[in-house]
């Protein structure tokens, strides 16, 4: 950030911000990548940034203290509920590069000079409304946890006074590049791990139909979070190559809330029965046991032409949609999770 120590300097006064740093922080989250601080200095540190216009905005979920780095990135990605794998460190020292490669091999660590080839990497790649409004909505987020640790109640009258919104719908155009980020992005909340490129190719297919969900709550927007292609090429079936749902709204029912208005329209439709394409990886831990509480279980089936089911390790779960369904009926949303067919909202 400056060429300066900042517990050094003689006055609370900070060292100036290198301007380039300032400009890189600036394009990065123009298109969606957020920064933090894992900072090795005195907490006061960061209070006396907070005394700088425009500086102390420009992070989320900062780290500074005395505690070793590999520490403060564990912190950000749990703060930010990201995987500590999503994240890149940019550090002039050696030696903090190497205690995070040692501790963390999967973070990637970079030397100051090599951000502009960092920068160059993004240039071509195209920026949803999403992306780049993330850090915006990150703050947002920062806001409701907030909020929620000064609620008084539980967490379920928490999420009712929230008054959260989940719209759902066929994807239109403009939502395409945005599930298709969803689907390369997301690893909690991801059935299959379905790539981008195929996804495509499938929601073009013939028989194939893509939905997308958006959120929101009295805080603001969550825009689009969630992703799900229908494949309904099979007589009497509904298949979903993938359901993608964003990190930022784990915990809160809108998976399971999408999950159950899709077996919702498919029994509306006329399938008998509906099926998921699961790829059980070490982070969709909380979709594997979603799909086994929405009545979903393992079946035998074949690798189809499209792709639709799953091989490579992977599985089909199934259940019937009929008034039993092996369970007693179709599943119900969260009683604070609000939910409407995009028509209906558009009414």
């Amino acid at each position: 950030m400056w060429d300066e120590i900042a517990v050094e300097t003689p006055t609370d006064e900070l060292p100036v911000p290198r301007p380039e740093v300032l400009a890189a922080i600036d394009a990065l989250a123009a298109r969606g990548v957020l920064s933090s601080l894992a900072s090795r200095s005195a907490p006061t540190v960061l209070d006396r940034m907070d005394a700088v216009p425009g500086l102390r905005e420009r992070f989320l979920a900062p780290q500074v203290s005395w505690q070793d780095k590999s520490e403060s990135l564990r912190r950000i990605a749990k703060d930010l509920g990201i995987a500590v794998e999503a994240l890149v460190l940019i550090d002039d020292s050696p030696y903090e590069r190497a205690e995070v490669e040692a501790l963390l091999p999967g973070v990637r660590t970079l030397d100051p000079g090599e951000v502009p080839a960092l920068l160059a990497a993004f240039e071509d790649r195209e920026v949803t409304p999403e992306s780049r409004e993330r850090v915006r909505r990150y703050r947002t987020e920062e806001t409701r946890r907030a909020e929620g640790e000064r609620f008084q109640g539980t967490r379920e009258e928490f999420l009712r006074w929230c008054d959260m919104r989940l719209t759902v719908g066929p994807a239109v155009a403009e939502e395409v590049p945005r599930a298709l980020e969803l689907a390369a992005r997301t690893h909690r909340l991801n059935s299959s791990g379905l790539t981008p490129d195929r996804l495509r190719a499938l929601a073009a297919a013939d028989g194939h139909e893509l939905y997308t969900a958006r959120m929101s709550d009295r805080f603001g927007e969550y825009g689009i979070i969630g992703a799900a292609l229908v494949d309904r090429t099979a007589r009497g079936s509904w298949s979903v190559p993938l359901l993608a749902l964003s990190c930022r709204v784990a915990g809160r029912g809108a998976a399971a809330a999408f999950l159950f208005w899709l077996m919702e329209r498919a029994r509306e439709s006329g399938a008998e029965d509906f099926r998921v394409t699961l790829r059980p990886t070490d982070a969709n831990l909380e979709m594997r046991i979603l799909l086994r509480q929405a009545g979903l279980r393992r079946t035998e089936a074949d690798d189809s032409a499209d792709g639709s089911t799953a091989g490579d390790d992977g599985a089909v779960l199934a259940r019937t949609l009929d008034s039993g369904g092996g369970g007693g009926g179709l599943p119900k949303p969260p009683a604070w999770l609000h939910v409407f067919t995009r028509k209906d909202a558009d009414a």
